[in-house]
């Protein structure tokens, strides 16, 4: 057996910890938007985003402790990047719009990861935890976006939807590099 790559390790703890640093951005976003909104469907299902994505913070927490780690302190979150290539959301419409395009990424992501080589078991089951709760969040999402149709017009929320995916390849391509090759170490060891 060949001997680790040290390199191996901190791609991987660096990975969960940027999971996790994105994972509580995306608990504090939603909860402030939860704290806001009217009381009705969307709150509920915004509350209940929130208290997963807090959830999900957690489960890295403790997937990074089960794997003999600490967390890394990292500065910046995924969707830190979005303000400044995609502009601020302008209304609840667009908030929807960008985070259907930005947890469709994130499925895509621990996607990737889960085909990564020799996955650890505590990385496997956290991602599959999250997963699910991951998948339920593009679906409400959908269905709130769907309510707002007779008020912005289909073609306005998939303009908006199409906007946002264009900020999110940009951003991608241009501030996830960093990720991107320690994902890639991940799938040559």
């Amino acid at each position: 057996m060949p001997p680790a790559d040290p390199r191996h390790d901190e791609n991987e703890l660096w990975l969960l910890s940027f999971y996790r640093t994105s994972e509580i951005s995306g608990s504090l976003f939603f909860g402030k938007l939860a704290r806001t909104l009217r009381s009705g469907p969307i709150q509920i299902d915004m509350t209940k985003h929130f208290a997963d994505e807090a959830q999900h913070a957690w489960y890295w927490t403790e997937c990074i402790r089960d794997l003999g780690a600490k967390p890394l302190k990292l500065s910046d979150a995924y969707q830190d990047q979005y303000a400044s290539t995609a502009g601020m959301p302008a209304n609840l419409m667009e908030v929807l719009a960008i985070t259907q395009v930005f947890e469709r990424r994130v499925i895509n992501q621990y996607t990737r990861h889960v085909k990564s080589l020799d996955l650890k078991p505590p990385i496997a089951r956290t991602l599959e935890k999250i997963m699910q709760d991951e998948l339920w969040h593009l679906s409400w999402v959908k269905q709130a976006l769907e309510t707002m149709e007779p008020e912005y017009g289909r073609e306005t929320i998939e303009k908006t939807i199409e906007r946002f995916r264009a900020a999110d390849r940009e951003v991608y391509a241009n501030t996830m590099k960093e990720h991107e090759e320690r994902l890639r170490a991940l799938f040559r060891d």
